[in-house]
């Protein structure tokens, strides 16, 4: 069976980047060279569809493009249980995130109670701004953010540094 492959087209509708920034993650070498088709149109496998991808996640998380050449480089080794270093910084770099997005809720929840206090139904007169926004938390029964675990470090490298 012939392996499926993709134009820079396909590839571009796929990742959510334009064809422009596609062709530059190949020419500073985030991406490997695509393979070219007789006519010289570049064929991407479902492989690099994957990293461009990995890089569209990375990227989102506020890693710079030359910070996440270590965890690309990672994501293709089978055998990468020997990169605590990089695991730590990724744990790292999540915790960040995770705390950029508990920030960011509690705005949420204070836009939202400035919102509701124009609205007659509830006073808040009697309550502090803490005990307003925990109540405004009960309430709305905030279900956190799941983070999909990304599957590019083996088990043993996920492992605590404890272990």
């Amino acid at each position: 069976m012939e392996e499926q492959t993709f134009t820079i087209k396909q590839a571009a509708k796929q990742t959510g980047f334009s064809e422009d920034t596609i062709r530059f993650y190949e020419k500073i070498k985030l991406l490997p060279q695509a393979k070219r088709k007789e006519n010289g149109h570049r064929i991407y496998r479902k492989e690099e569809i994957d990293r461009i991808k990995l890089i569209s996640c990375l990227k989102k998380t506020g890693l710079s493009l030359e910070a996440m050449r270590p965890f690309l480089s990672v994501s293709t080794d089978n055998d990468s249980a020997g990169y605590t270093e990089l695991v730590d910084q990724l744990r790292n770099h999540r915790e960040n995130i995770v705390n950029q997005i508990s920030t960011l809720q509690q705005l949420v929840d204070f836009i939202d109670i400035k919102l509701k206090e124009g609205e007659p139904r509830q006073d808040y007169s009697d309550q502090s701004q803490d005990e307003v926004l925990e109540e405004h938390k009960e309430k709305a029964k905030i279900r956190p953010i799941s983070v999909v675990e990304m599957s590019y470090f083996s088990t043993s490298a996920k492992m605590d540094k404890s272990d």
